[in-house]
């Protein structure tokens, strides 16, 4: 490899959220943030405008967004225009601003559990409630959806559906038949779709990322499409992320909802994207090489020194959801390992509904340290 993914970078001294919200001894394996240094490109460009001096305020780049046309167009034969392009400062006030754009307080917000955090409270911010339906974990570990009960979790009142694709935590990659169904089921009863799609990058061999806005027309003009660079090249500090949305109509009503409430991307966070999108793509698929690796040693670690816990095999994200429940234990599994093998994984009953006797493991680390990981864990089992 032409990049070293082994390199140990310490962060104990970074102010890293990760790396010191455990107790110093705690291996931290849990908020979804890689252990690598960003793409060399990246920061020798936050070095340059750094030197210029003048950090006043940014202008949108117009060739970030030409990149960003043409890479939807190459990647999925997606055809978007430049004005169709909204930068945000962060996924996750997004989630909230469009739960603002699209309804009102007392509509209904449609989701799909166990599922990524905010996703699951973002109603709560704009006052609406929240229905949800529970993926179904087949025998071999994966998941799939029960579209009847996807449709029958759609009430009078609910506006909105958001879609986690690629699925936190479940690592899901849903197929186009997949989307399409979803789709169908949410223009039938007139949902707005927001799709969260900031995984969309990292993928293993035989999967491929399709936006549900690409479908057809008719889809797009009922979504949008969430994206950042922020977990593709381990930038999620720099809080530069964009939606698309086709439809001027929904466009407009989430420019209107962002009014005094998110504020903008700030200039070191456009540098990083352009940098990111211009010439670092030979680093992600280099990274992308060493997470599959990752993934499969843990996949055999797990069946092979842990046959007691499950582990879903995820078809895109550098995260691991593995099923606990049949280790009995007194006490929750993150709990567990946080104190029996100082390792700090999250619980998956912060994900909802089918999430109890779960726990989220962040394989995005060099090598070593994931096999220390695995090591602690299985020590504190045998004991």
């Amino acid at each position: 490899m032409t990049f070293n993914f082994d390199d140990c970078v310490d962060r104990t001294s970074s102010d890293s959220l990760k790396w010191n919200y455990y107790e110093r001894e705690v291996l931290p394996m849990w908020i979804a943030d890689m252990d690598f240094r960003s793409p060399e490109t990246i920061i020798q460009a936050l070095h340059e405008r750094v030197e210029h001096g003048v950090f006043g305020y940014p202008r949108e780049p117009q060739e970030l967004r030409q990149i960003l046309v043409n890479r939807m167009q190459s990647l999925y034969g997606w055809t978007i225009t430049e004005s169709e392009i909204v930068f945000l400062p962060g996924i996750v006030t997004a989630l909230n601003v469009v739960c603002h754009a699209v309804a009102r307080p007392g509509d209904g917000v449609m989701v799909q559990t166990p599922v990524y955090p905010p996703i699951l409270g973002a109603n709560e911010f704009a006052g609406l409630t929240r229905e949800s339906m529970e993926l179904t974990r087949e025998s071999d570990g994966r998941y799939c959806i029960d579209f009847d009960r996807f449709e029958q979790a759609i009430g009078e009142q609910t506006r909105l559906f958001i879609l986690c694709n690629p699925h936190n935590p479940v690592g899901r990659v849903f197929s186009r038949a997949e989307l399409e169904r979803m789709a169908d089921i949410c223009l039938r009863h007139n949902l707005v779709i927001c799709s969260d799609e900031i995984h969309c990058d990292l993928l293993y061999p035989g999967n491929t990322h399709i936006p549900i806005a690409s479908l057809a027309p008719e889809i797009a003009a009922q979504t949008i499409t969430l994206m950042a660079p922020s977990k593709t090249f381990n930038i999620a500090g720099m809080k530069c992320s964009f939606a698309i949305v086709q439809n001027p109509e929904l466009r407009a009503k989430l420019k209107k909802a962002d009014e005094g409430m998110m504020g903008h991307v700030n200039i070191l966070g456009f540098t990083a994207a352009l940098a990111a999108y211009r010439s670092g793509i030979p680093w992600l698929e280099e990274l992308l090489d060493y997470l599959d690796g990752n993934r499969r040693v843990l996949q055999q670690y797990v069946k092979e020194g842990m046959p007691d816990i499950e582990m879903t095999v995820p078809e895109g994200t550098y995260l691991a959801w593995l099923d606990c429940r049949k280790l009995d234990l007194d006490l929750s599994p993150a709990r567990f390992f946080e104190r029996e093998a100082r390792v700090g994984l999250n619980d998956g009953a912060i994900f909802g509904d089918g999430g109890e006797g779960f726990v989220r493991l962040n394989f995005g680390c060099p090598r070593s340290t994931l096999m220390e990981a695995l090591e602690r864990m299985k020590t504190a089992l045998k004991r």
